[in-house]
């Protein structure tokens, strides 16, 4: 892995090592990342402290962790292991005051909720040193890291305690977008079409880790079967501990994913209660509060309506793909993938997930269309048929300040598009009854997002106002 696509972070984490002050930098992002990678890239030669939690220890193992690792960067040995967190700050804070205060020292603990275990005191005895002790020296940068973002959120940037107002700087770690992901894959001289990267984006987002294992001339049929489908494929597995890796009793949280990954325009809080048998109140405001901090959920709320009629959908692709494809042909052979690329469940996939890309693309699709600098909203809008009028749906639509909504139609074709004088009808006829049934002023403009070429023939050029290439989405 390279640094592609982090510049911006890079930038700040340079920055911020270079003030004449100790700094509290917090940095999370979703599991596999990049986040580790980014601050051993960054900060690794000048580490005092590079310390990580361990998944599922107790408080014994964390501390027995913790105290070895001190060991091994004062190189002055242990001879008992304290039995508490006090007693090991102690030993902590007597090594940080023997260094040298005339250069920076980096104090790196990386999935801190791992070692932060219940009741251990280890976050107030944190919170403690530094405000007593690291704050008030100019040579220390102390990093916390972890996949569980929604825990870094509230124990730690939200804290009220020791820790409040306390960090000098917070970065998300996002996945990389098309364009970062194009990118990643040119530098390990991987070629690929703008379709192929959109497919393979489509299954696994832009995930670095997933990025990393597709080899050079895999095509994406071969690379999805490898990964998803066989024996070692990293993908096959991997969401066994996913979720169990980051939320404490994650089974609620897995049940509303699963309850959100077979459905096309995402479901109200009613409804994932209902089909998820999570219990309404504590359990699910609490599950879906972590899914939503770490950016697996997004709350949209529908084109005129309030926050109670706000519908969750799930947003992180290969969740998606698990429950869809994976998680159904666990016993398949290998080549399996070839079958199902084939079929009416992969065409109706694709629609979800080229939808859902292209929600996470308004940024430049909104350059495409030349309004990057217009205030916009997106939401989705669903009207439920009554006798008078037919029901419909548009999944994206962007509405802007300028007295203008493009009402977009997001498809994913494996050949160039030729619109029919059928569904040109339609198109306009959604146009049409958008308007009645919202009674919007607005200038209404019909946009086609596509992966193919669309033929310019008199059906478009009668339907469609204007059409957004996928290669718009990959600058």
């Amino acid at each position: 892995m390279d640094t592609i696509g982090r510049e911006a972070q890079i930038k700040v984490m340079k920055s911020l090592y270079a003030l004449d002050k100790s700094y509290f930098l917090a940095l999370s992002g979703r599991r596999r990342v990049g986040k580790t990678f980014l601050i051993d890239q960054v900060y690794q030669d000048r580490m005092c402290l590079r310390v990580t939690g361990i998944q599922d220890g107790n408080i014994g193992t964390q501390i027995t962790n913790f105290v070895q690792k001190i060991a091994e960067y004062s190189h002055i040995p242990i001879v008992s292991i304290p039995d508490n967190w006090q007693q090991v700050f102690i030993l902590f804070k007597t090594y940080l005051r023997s260094l040298p205060k005339n250069k920076k020292h980096i104090i790196f603990i990386d999935e801190l909720p791992w070692m932060a275990t219940a009741r251990s005191g280890f976050i107030q005895l944190l919170a403690h040193l530094w405000n007593d002790y690291i704050s008030k020296q100019k040579h220390f940068t102390l990093v916390i890291c972890g996949s569980a973002t929604s825990w870094i959120t509230k124990k730690i940037i939200n804290d009220k305690g020791g820790f409040h107002n306390r960090l000098t700087h917070i970065i998300t770690l996002k996945p990389f977008t098309l364009k970062e992901t194009k990118e990643f894959l040119l530098s390990k001289k991987i070629k690929l079409t703008d379709h192929a990267i959109a497919e393979l984006y489509m299954v696994m987002g832009g995930i670095p880790y997933y990025l990393e294992n597709i080899k050079k001339s895999e095509s994406p049929t071969v690379a999805i079967d490898r990964m998803c489908f066989s024996e070692t494929g990293i993908l096959r597995y991997e969401y066994d501990n996913l979720y169990k890796a980051l939320f404490h009793n994650a089974s609620n949280h897995e049940a509303i994913v699963k309850a959100l990954a077979t459905v096309k325009s995402g479901l109200n809080r009613s409804e994932i209660i209902k089909k998820s048998k999570v219990n309404a109140g504590g359990p699910y405001t609490r599950a879906m509060d972590d899914l939503l901090l770490s950016g697996f959920i997004v709350e949209e709320t529908p084109y005129g309506k309030k926050k109670r009629g706000a519908i969750y959908r799930l947003a992180d692709e290969y969740s998606v793909f698990f429950h869809r494809f994976i998680s159904p042909n666990k016993k398949a052979s290998k080549g399996i993938w070839q079958l199902l690329s084939q079929s009416q469940k992969y065409k109706i996939w694709t629609g979800y997930a080229f939808e859902s890309l292209c929600q996470k693309h308004i940024n430049q699709i909104k350059k495409a269309l030349g309004i990057s600098k217009v205030y916009t909203e997106t939401s989705s809008y669903r009207y439920i048929s009554d006798k008078a009028t037919t029901g419909f749906q548009i999944d994206l639509l962007i509405d802007r300040k300028d007295k203008t909504i493009n009402l977009c139609e997001c498809k994913y074709y494996d050949a160039p598009i030729a619109i029919s004088s059928k569904y040109a009808k339609q198109l306009n006829e959604r146009k049409a009854l958008f308007r009645s049934t919202t009674g919007t002023k607005k200038i209404l403009f019909t946009t086609m997002i596509t992966n193919q070429d669309i033929v310019k023939n008199e059906h478009y050029k009668d339907a469609v106002d204007i059409s957004v290439p996928l290669s718009a989405l990959m600058k």
